[in-house]
This record gives C-alpha cells, structure tokens and sequence, in this order.
C-alpha cells in the first residue's frame, strides 16, 4: 500500500510512525520552506519515504527569495516525486485568488519543466483549480488531492487525466458526497492518503493521524464497493506507481 500524501514535519517519534508501515511507501508533501528541506531530509533518511515539494496556497505569504530554487534545485533528486502541494484555497482568504492563481500556474509550469506529478489542494476553489488544470495542466500527471466534489466533477478532473485522492473523510459517517464518488467511480481513478496527521479515520478520529491509517480508508472503500481489501490496495498502488512514476525506484 502506497499513502500518496501526508505530512510528517511535526512527529516527535516520527522514525516510529515511518517504521509502522513496514515496507509500504510514504509519500510525503512540502508546503514552505521549512517543510520543503525536511520532506528532503526525510527522503534521504528513510528508503520508504518519497516527496513531493511545492508552496501551499495559505503559505503565500513566507515565499522567500529561495522558495523557488529549494524545488527547482531538488527536482533532480530520485525520491522527489512530484510539486505539491499546490493549488487554491478560498476557505481562509478570498481577498487573494489572483495571487494564489498565479502561484498554482508558476508550479505547474515548473513540473512540466521536469515532467513531475503535480497533488493539487483545492478548498471552496473547485471549478477555479479545474479551469487552470484544463488550461496549464495538459500532459501533466495530476493528483486531486482530498478530493470532496461530485461524481460530477470527478469525471471532469478524471477527463483530465486527474486521479482522485482519497483519505480518512470517506469514513465519516456524513461523508455523503464522497462515499457516492466511491461507488460510482471505477477504483482505478484512485490513490489513498491520510493527509498526516490531519483527518484521521474512524475510529481513530479526532486523534492524530498517521500513515498506517491508510488500511482504514481501504476498508471503507472495500466496502462500499463489495469488494476484498486486497483488491483495494492492489488497484490504488498500481494507480499511485503509475501517477508518480515509482517503479524503476520502488526497490
């Protein structure tokens, strides 16, 4: 099993919370600078762990005058997978959608650079991150992270070539919009993630999440399709190993 997004910066044992899975791959996504150097640092430590680096739309403020050279300068690197996570959020601020545009589209032309999957956030800001996506993002392997819009609008990012995350909401019990997206969509559009240490899963919820709480979100998804668990994880890790292009350095 692969969690294809989390955050792991401010784990005090977080040697303990990686070793619990085991084998199974971890990647683990940059929002500023500070976590942008400690995704790299991860990366270098620990032979499950990936990354991805990237400028999260509520960090637009802390962009430094070396913000851009920290992802440029790492895209190089074996275990850096992809930009992200990047996009839009219109939950906190909406006095700055030009700006947090501009920054989505500067970060997507800079995975084209290097033909990197992109995890997209996108709060109250969905059709806004479609629109960009149809227009900048072409060729691009797109990750739709957290995904919570319809069946509807799942099928429009999945034309794009987008796969759709899924993570811990599924289990809450008024999750209603996810859990039809679920049933409906063929499981091969999706990748499981925690979103570390935010959105833990029942029956965890409301403690801090973790990667291995991933094997929750599966056993939801089994479920509402009627189907085995194995064939859950066997389906999302081939989708994840094609999205973020993990197969030649797996081992």
């Amino acid at each position: 099993m692969i969690d294809t997004h989390c955050h792991l910066e401010d784990y005090e044992d977080v040697e303990t919370v990686i070793n619990k899975m085991g084998n199974n791959k971890i990647i683990v996504s940059g929002t500023n600078d500070e976590s942008n150097l400690k995704v790299i640092e991860l990366c270098n430590k620990y032979k499950n762990v990936f990354g991805t680096l990237g400028i999260h739309p509520e960090e637009i403020e802390k962009i430094t005058d070396n913000s851009f050279s920290i992802i440029e300068n790492n895209m190089e690197h074996k275990k850096i997978v992809g930009i992200g996570e990047i996009g839009l959020d219109y939950y906190w601020n909406k006095e700055n959608k030009e700006k947090q545009k501009e920054l989505f589209i500067k970060q997507l032309e800079i995975a084209k650079k290097y033909d990197k999957a992109v995890i997209v956030h996108t709060r109250d800001a969905i059709n806004d991150s479609y629109e960009i996506l149809k227009e900048y993002g072409k060729g691009l392997r797109i990750d739709i992270h957290c995904f919570a819009g319809s069946v509807e609008m799942a099928n429009k990012f999945i034309e794009l070539g987008a796969v759709l995350g899924i993570g811990g909401v599924l289990t809450f019990k008024n999750a209603k919009k996810i859990q039809e997206v679920v049933e409906k969509i063929d499981l091969k559009h999706f990748v499981l993630e925690t979103d570390s240490p935010y959105l833990t899963p029942e029956p965890f919820r409301g403690k801090k999440n973790e990667p291995y709480n991933i094997y929750f979100v599966a056993k939801k998804i089994a479920e509402i399709k009627g189907i085995s668990i194995e064939e859950v994880f066997t389906t999302t890790t081939s989708t994840a190993i094609r999205q973020f292009d993990l197969k030649d350095i797996m081992c």
